[in-house]
């Protein structure tokens, strides 16, 4: 039990921040493309509170933290009107994009961190557990929380670009198809929340791990 609560002291802030990050993303460039509604809502922050939602934010993450349960989380809908756009289909990709994007800069921001960390104690991967100093158990534990922070911000990034609405990769799908197209897909996008929870019952959804530590294998030293 008592790994499980350093797993949420590390975990649930970097989880946070993340997330918020992740939904500021998506309010900061709206605001760009000419919709202010997140900004006036003030959505566009760094800071979780606005971007919070009971369950899937507190509850559910704080429960497979400590019950070692698949971790599920979400933050609000970034409120967004597209009809404030000028081309609609195109900002919307970018605004849906800018998520998923903010999680990859992060993860290359973490996995330099540790590069960072490992040039200055070479030997700290190793040394984690057996560290005695108050600096080498402080270098020990940032290095545990950057790890962290690739790993999850990539799974963020990989998770919401899945091509299926209502997740960002649904928006981004929808930008790119031809317009002949969209009816069809307008159609398909009904089924978007069922095909999801069929993919993580049925266990398929952990194949998204693939990619991700393929490219962490790649950041990480």
């Amino acid at each position: 039990m008592q790994s499980r609560i350093l797993d949420l002291l590390f975990f649930y802030p970097l989880f946070l921040f993340s997330l918020s990050c992740h939904e500021a993303a998506h309010g900061w460039v709206a605001d760009k493309y000419g919709d202010h509604t997140a900004k006036y809502m003030g959505r566009v922050s760094l800071s979780p509170l606005p971007h919070m939602d009971i369950i899937g934010t507190v509850f559910l993450p704080i429960f497979g933290i400590l019950t070692g349960a698949p971790i599920i989380g979400w933050g609000k809908p970034v409120p967004v009107n597209p009809y404030n756009f000028k081309n609609i289909r195109k900002d919307s990709l970018w605004v849906a994009a800018s998520g998923p994007l903010s999680n990859f800069i992060l993860a290359l921001f973490f996995a330099g961190l540790t590069h960072l960390l490992i040039r200055i104690t070479p030997n700290i991967p190793s040394n984690i557990l057996g560290a005695e100093s108050f600096i080498s158990k402080t270098l020990g534990a940032i290095y545990i929380v950057c790890h962290m922070g690739v790993l999850l911000n990539l799974m963020l990034a990989f998770f919401n670009l899945l091509p299926l609405p209502p997740l960002d990769g649904g928006t981004v799908l929808r930008g790119i198809i031809p317009e002949s197209s969209l009816e069809k897909f307008d159609r398909f996008s009904r089924y978007g929340m069922l095909i999801l929870l069929m993919l993580f019952v049925t266990g398929l959804l952990r194949y998204i791990f693939i990619p991700v530590m393929l490219l962490a294998s790649v950041l990480l030293p």
